[in-house]
């Protein structure tokens, strides 16, 4: 199949899923077309005793799809310059102490809680895992997707605290988790011969500081070209071209274009609403990226559905999917816990936002996008693939179709 028609296929089957759900199931988009996505998924497979020819070339089609390629050079940039656009930058400016302090030390107390948990679990179960490739697996599964939840939280009266916390920390640690897995990841695939602590802190730094103050360049640029005119066509394709053309630089400077995107679409969500946008471009320029938003989440999902054909599950080892699960999540409340004791008397969050932290956190594409991206050299590669997809489908189905229930429970005046 050629690139037009996987778009196609993709594009018709999302759509197909989004009615389907909307229609009938009605739970929160996201979680409704994975949910679905994964249940076509398994019909194909139940399919292999009477069609194998057919499920063959089911898999061969997604096969093709590159699934890191398409999240990192294609969606992950709109993704997150949409949410950031959408983003109350005013109330996450209150919050921001608390949202970097988790987005930045959260990811990293993650990463090594469950690098160091994954090494002593495996290994005590028989599996031959090096530390260097246990940390590569926390900081790919330590950010977090705030989009499956965004439409549950919509629905209750929570904290804003909470909220924003939720969201701005997804925003952040997705630029941050990345910066972490590329630091990591040159270590694993170089050795720590060539590798040393200086270099390691040097790149971190080069990367996510290059990637705010790049961002903060392109958000100015845009702000000053958008208040320059008023044309509401020609501003919405110059933010389309600030987001491709952006991130394209970002990633030729070697310099972090997830933490671009998110710092250029908050200050373009916050500063052009006010000053540099009429009101009839404002309403365009909205509702465009939140098309956008919707569209390629729903691509995202069905993507992470449809990998279930190709993953490399095998006879696995099921005690150990279900210890990472529990690891994963310990670690995330831990990551949490322990710089929000510290820190309580500077944060405006009340003794239940740990938990709802912990469980509003889900993972989402871009980890399972990560895992993808390990060299076929690396031995364990389809292992760490396989329990990084089993976490995501737990975190996305498992955590998300109970967040109401834990709404209802921590804060029972939010209905």
């Amino acid at each position: 199949m050629n690139v037009f028609t996987l778009i196609t296929l993709l594009l018709v089957g999302a759509s197909l899923l989004a009615y389907l759900n909307t229609r009938f199931l009605k739970l929160p988009d996201a979680i409704g077309v994975m949910v679905l996505s994964l249940l076509f998924s398994l019909a194909m497979l139940g399919l292999n005793a009477i069609a194998p020819s057919l499920l063959e070339q089911v898999r061969q089609g997604v096969g093709q799809i590159d699934f890191g390629e398409v999240l990192f050079d294609v969606m992950l940039s709109f993704l997150l310059f949409a949410g950031a656009f959408h983003t109350d930058a005013a109330r996450l400016r209150v919050e921001r102490r608390s949202v970097m302090l988790f987005a930045f030390v959260g990811v990293l107390l993650s990463t090594f809680f469950v690098g160091t948990g994954l090494y002593y679990i495996g290994n005590g179960l028989g599996f031959e895992l090096p530390y260097l490739l246990c940390l590569l697996f926390g900081a790919l599964i330590s950010p977090t997707d705030p989009i499956a939840v965004l439409g549950i939280l919509a629905k209750f009266r929570l904290p804003e605290s909470v909220k924003i916390n939720i969201v701005g920390e997804s925003l952040f640690n997705d630029g941050v988790g990345v910066v972490v897995f590329a630091t990591i990841y040159e270590m694993v695939v170089g050795g720590t011969d060539t590798v040393t602590l200086g270099h390691i802190s040097l790149t971190f730094l080069e990367e996510a500081g290059g990637g705010v103050l790049f961002g903060l360049a392109l958000g100015y640029l845009l702000y000053w070209l958008l208040r320059s005119i008023n044309h509401y066509q020609t501003e919405v394709l110059l933010t389309v071209a600030g987001v491709m053309g952006g991130y394209l630089l970002a990633q030729q400077l070697h310099i972090s274009g997830p933490l671009a995107m998110v710092v250029a679409g908050l200050l373009v969500g916050d500063k052009a609403r006010q000053d540099a946008m009429s009101h009839q471009t404002e309403e365009y320029v909205d509702k465009f990226w939140e098309l956008i938003d919707s569209i390629l989440n729903a691509l995202l999902f069905v993507l992470i559905g449809l990998e279930l054909l190709v993953i490399p599950f095998g006879n696995g080892p099921w005690t150990i999917y279900l210890l990472v699960i529990l690891l994963v999540l310990l670690s995330r409340y831990l990551a949490i816990l322990i710089p929000f004791t510290l820190a309580r008397r500077w944060l405006d969050l009340d003794a239940n936002a740990p938990l709802m932290l912990t469980w509003g956190g889900l993972r989402g594409g871009l980890s399972v996008a990560m895992a993808l991206s390990i060299p076929e050299s690396i031995p364990q590669k389809a292992f760490i693939v396989t329990i990084t997809y089993v976490v995501v489908l737990f975190s996305v189905i498992g955590q998300g179709l109970t967040m109401e229930r834990l709404i209802r429970r921590l804060y029972p005046t939010s209905d």
